[in-house]
């Protein structure tokens, strides 16, 4: 037997792919339409009426409604088809990366102090990770994760003065890294590779403000600390810039953003524009477009200009 291409093995996996979504689409339908309220056949026979002791009671009810004490944060969402206007870089490692690739996010939060201060704040602990996934090449590699956990407070602000009304006032502390080991003195075939480990210490403050269905989050960021701080990338607010701002705008069912953030010294950052639309359930379509710098920190000195589409499951 032959062994397949890697053309052959990328028209494999998308028809794959494409097959499981066609499949998937069909039976959540044909599921809704035979019956939207069906019980989960898991656990849909468990008693709890007889039992006595009301802990026990609580504690199964609590199980059998399968709560969840983590909400989502930013959007969550699986992006089996993205294409970018180059081929990412291997930064030194012997491995070919392809401009076609899979993203995922996940993104979650905890509510942990109400009412901070007095002043009606709420603190959360929130997680988010990113990964690039080079899904149509033949071994299917994690190209990069990016790992963000952060903490932070929002302030619910009373404002009825003017037309652009101001909301909530949030202040962060959070921490960026891909996860990777610093290999500033490594050689590959005699040759030096780039450093893979990439992170960053920032601190940031969002404005977010209103005018009926159109949401503007106005955001300040700053890195914490110099030197050892930044050593893995010391020039990266270069490219991702201390200024941030992000549209979001209500039409209908649909949800359409539109973000831009760089640095006015060095004329470099990005913009990112998506567009949501609810297909069923918690399941939506999910189109997104970027360029710019920092699509992830081991790109973030690249230029990249990427349109994807998938599916979110948050919005």
């Amino acid at each position: 037997m032959n062994k397949l291409e890697d053309g052959d093995v990328f028209k494999v996996k998308f028809f794959l792919l494409l097959l499981f979504l066609f499949l998937q689409t069909y039976l959540d339908a044909y599921e809704g339409c035979q019956s939207s309220k069906k019980p989960d056949g898991t656990k849909s026979k468990i008693d709890v009426a007889h039992i006595q002791n009301d802990a026990s009671r609580e504690s199964m009810e609590r199980w059998l409604a399968g709560g969840f004490a983590l909400e989502a944060y930013k959007v969550n969402y699986l992006l089996p088809f993205g294409y970018a206007n180059k081929h990412y870089l291997s930064n030194g490692r012997p491995v070919s990366y392809q401009n076609i690739e899979a993203a995922l996010q996940v993104s979650l939060k905890r509510k942990i102090v109400s009412n901070l201060f007095g002043l009606h704040g709420v603190c959360y602990l929130a997680y988010s990770h990113e990964s690039f996934w080079q899904l149509y090449t033949y071994s299917a590699p994690f190209r990069e994760t990016d790992y963000n956990p952060e903490g932070f407070v929002v302030f619910p602000v009373d404002d009825e003065q003017y037309s652009v009304k101001i909301r909530s006032l949030k202040f962060a502390l959070a921490h960026k890294s891909n996860g990777q080991p610093n290999t500033k003195n490594v050689y590959v075939n005699g040759e030096k590779m780039n450093n893979l480990s990439k992170s960053i210490n920032y601190i940031y403050s969002t404005m977010r403000m209103q005018r009926d269905t159109l949401i503007i989050d106005f955001t300040v960021q700053m890195p914490l600390g110099t030197g050892a701080n930044l050593s893995d990338n010391p020039d990266i607010m270069d490219y991702l810039g201390y200024n941030k701002i992000k549209f979001t705008y209500f039409y209908k069912k649909s949800i359409l953003t539109l973000m831009g953030r760089g640095n006015p010294r060095t004329l470099r950052g990005a913009v990112e524009a998506t567009y949501s639309y609810p297909l069923r359930d918690e399941t939506n379509l999910y189109i997104k477009f970027f360029s710019g710098y920092g699509e992830s920190l081991i790109d973030y000195n690249h230029n990249i200009t990427k349109f994807s589409v998938g599916f979110s499951f948050s919005r």
